[in-house]
């Protein structure tokens, strides 16, 4: 599996403003999260957004060359209120389906201590 293309997220994660996300309040409910899914190095999940909820993201989420969104930081993706156990990744973007985020761990992923 490749690395995360940086050049593809925010170059610093880019907090929601309240307004902002009191707009997408209504659409967390929607959101679909699959089973997971390995092969021998990672985990893997999808999770599907509400189409109408890639509306109400804010425009500087999305790469303009592909009109998906970028790959998001863990802060970004669980302000969209995405929400998963630690150690989830955001890698890539399912094209031909936009709403639909992928998702990656190592196995056996461990949070660190605190």
């Amino acid at each position: 599996m490749t690395e995360i293309d940086i050049s593809r997220r925010n170059k610093k994660p880019r907090q929601l403003q309240d307004s902002e996300r009191a707009r997408l309040d209504e659409f967390i409910d929607s959101i679909g999260y699959s089973a997971r899914y390995s092969d021998v190095e990672y985990e893997y999940r999808h999770v599907q957004l509400p189409k109408a909820m890639l509306k109400a993201i804010p425009r500087d989420y999305f790469d303009p060359s592909k009109g998906t969104l970028k790959l998001l930081w863990e802060e970004e993706w669980r302000g969209l209120g995405i929400t998963q156990s630690l150690g989830w990744e955001h890698y890539e973007v399912h094209e031909p389906e936009p709403h639909i985020l992928l998702f990656k761990r190592p196995l056996g992923y461990q949070p660190p201590q605190q």
